[in-house]
């Protein structure tokens, strides 16, 4: 590959990773109040509420059902409000978050639920509130299959990004399609293909590192 060509890699690697994070992150600050108050409203929850468990249920499930591509090109013109474009990657992480937020929120909703019931009887039985035991039970107990699922979102987002790229988002996915596949330059697509394994694979490694250490501290 040529020098430019390295450059414009590196360039789409670093447009990836933004549009990842970013939208990693809402998704784990949004999403996981979501699961909480799914698994907290449901039948026998600590604060037990059918109407809202069925109707947050549904609005999630329904944002869940639609294939991102669709979403994506559903989201322009609330994406063009508020970035006031439709293309670059700050564009592109409007839909992923939007996407990811009710995906992570079903992944912290069963391991929150995983947390031992016994426990949480427990605890309840000593006079503690409902936020007590959202943040000194819940959330402590759950915090490995959480983070778990905050990994496996992260490398869900990866190739949703690269998935954006066919409308110009930008990242590695925009980079394969106009040079890889439109130019029939085989050496992009190769390369655009390694770098998005060994991404996945580091922060997949990365991520079970944490899970690891935080279960031997837990």
């Amino acid at each position: 590959m040529s020098p430019v060509m390295i450059d414009l890699l590196l360039n789409a690697l670093g447009e990836t990773l933004l549009m990842t994070l970013i939208s990693g992150l809402f998704s784990l600050v949004t999403g996981l109040p979501l699961g909480l108050i799914l698994v907290i409203t449901s039948a026998g929850g600590i604060a037990e509420h059918r109407a809202i468990n069925r109707v947050l249920g549904l609005v999630i499930n329904g944002f869940r059902s639609l294939p991102f591509i669709i979403l994506l090109v559903a989201l322009i013109p609330f994406t063009r409000f508020l970035v006031g474009t439709s293309l670059g990657t700050w564009a592109a992480i409007v839909p992923l978050s939007i996407t990811a937020t009710p995906y992570f929120a079903r992944v912290a909703e069963v391991s929150l639920r995983d947390v031992d019931r016994g426990l949480i009887d427990a605890v309840r039985a000593m006079g503690a509130s409902k936020l007590r035991i959202v943040w000194d039970v819940l959330i402590p107990e759950a915090l490995p299959g959480i983070l778990s699922g905050f990994v496996v979102t992260l490398v869900a987002l990866i190739g949703a990004s690269a998935m954006a790229g066919a409308i110009g988002a930008g990242g590695l996915g925009d980079l394969a399609i106009r040079y890889g596949y439109q130019r029939f330059e085989t050496s992009v697509m190769i390369a655009v293909i390694a770098v998005l394994i060994v991404l996945v694979c580091g922060i997949q490694w990365v991520g079970d590192r944490l899970v690891q250490y935080i279960d031997k501290r837990h």
